[in-house]
Parts: structure tokens; sequence; C-alpha cells
């Protein structure tokens, strides 16, 4: 058995093309992708809403969820960090975490039936 990880990455809604792009240029493909809620250390945003201050302390952030091999998961933490720069707060944060199983679904019912 395989030894692999997964890659759970928070980034900015409209970095997910570049960071998709940058991906696709390592080889990495399967991906899952979720829109969430979240704030980190800057605590949300501070907008005017007709001449009120508003505070927004959820933002809009999109988590991608990745399974590789571990070969592929410096590539991966790499391909996610140049797609997802701004130099500015809330650019996301990525986590690596050891996977038990990966089990494909169509696969295993074929060896179970």
């Amino acid at each position: 058995m395989r030894n692999m990880k997964m890659v759970i990455a928070f980034i900015r809604p409209e970095k997910l093309d570049d960071v998709k792009a940058e991906l696709e240029k390592v080889g990495i493909y399967p991906m899952t992708v979720v829109e969430v809620k979240g704030r980190g250390s800057q605590k949300g945003i501070e907008i005017r809403y007709r001449g009120l201050p508003v505070r927004i302390d959820l933002l809009p952030k999109i988590q991608l969820e990745l399974v590789l091999d571990d070969d592929k998961v410096e590539d991966a933490i790499k391909a996610i960090t140049k797609g997802a720069y701004t130099g500015e707060p809330g650019d996301g944060r990525i986590i690596v975490l050891p996977v038990e199983k990966n089990i494909k679904i169509r696969d295993y019912y074929k060896q179970i039936s």
C-alpha cells in the first residue's frame, strides 16, 4: 500500500483558477473544492455600508482537498502557494494530514461482490 497524505488548503475564492493552473503544471488534477467561510488572524474585515461601518468576521474562502502520494505533496504545496499568494493577510493556509486508507468505491465494490 502506498503512503498517502491529504492536503487541505484554504485560499481566496478569486485565486482558485490560479491555484488550479499551478497544480496542473505539476501534473496534479484530482481535487475537491468546497466554498466555506472562515477567518484567520485578521479577524475579518470592516467595510462601510450606507455610510456606516460594518464588520464582516467570516470571510468567503475556498477549501481544496487533495489526496496524494507522498512524493507529490511538496509539489502540491509549492503550486498552491504560488497560485494563492498575494502577500496580504488572508492568503490562506495549507494543512497536510496522513491518510489511513484511500478506497475507490468502484474498485472496492468489485472485490466484495
